[in-house]
């Protein structure tokens, strides 16, 4: 149970964290983290030089998604692919954690929710609700 609760969580602490950077530096912060989820296997090595193809595709995603929420949140979904290979095949996205590429597995797609739906910052009804007429 807490193998799939821990990184929904932290999904969760990375959408509420990322709520307080301002726009537009909140896109811009998000496509620089897809890509560098796009080399975060490359020291492993695990599938050979198709590591270096995903960087690149990964590369050119976060690229695009400095001007697009949607392919921010594609950047998340396609790394949850690359961790569920890594996941069967064995190696690990943390060397010394067995389960970490699952548990990215779990957590990315709750950050590509989050990007899909733009990004938006999940404090701002606080900002809404305490405005006096």
């Amino acid at each position: 149970m807490i193998e799939i609760l821990a990184p929904i969580l932290i999904g969760l602490a990375y959408v509420m964290l990322n709520s307080l950077i301002p726009e537009p530096h909140r896109q811009q912060f998000n496509a620089v983290m897809v890509g560098g989820a796009g080399a975060a296997y490359l020291s492993g090595g695990a599938l050979g030089p198709w590591e270096v193809a995903f960087c690149a595709v990964l590369t050119y995603v976060a690229f695009r998604g400095l001007d697009s929420w949607t392919f921010i949140g594609l950047g998340w979904l396609l790394h949850t692919g690359w961790d569920v290979v890594h996941h069967l095949k064995g190696q690990p996205i943390l060397p010394f954690a067995h389960d970490s590429s699952f548990g990215c597995a779990i957590c990315d797609p709750v950050i590509a929710i989050w990007c899909f739906a733009g990004g938006r910052s999940v404090w701002a009804w606080r900002r809404v609700g305490n405005r006096v007429a």
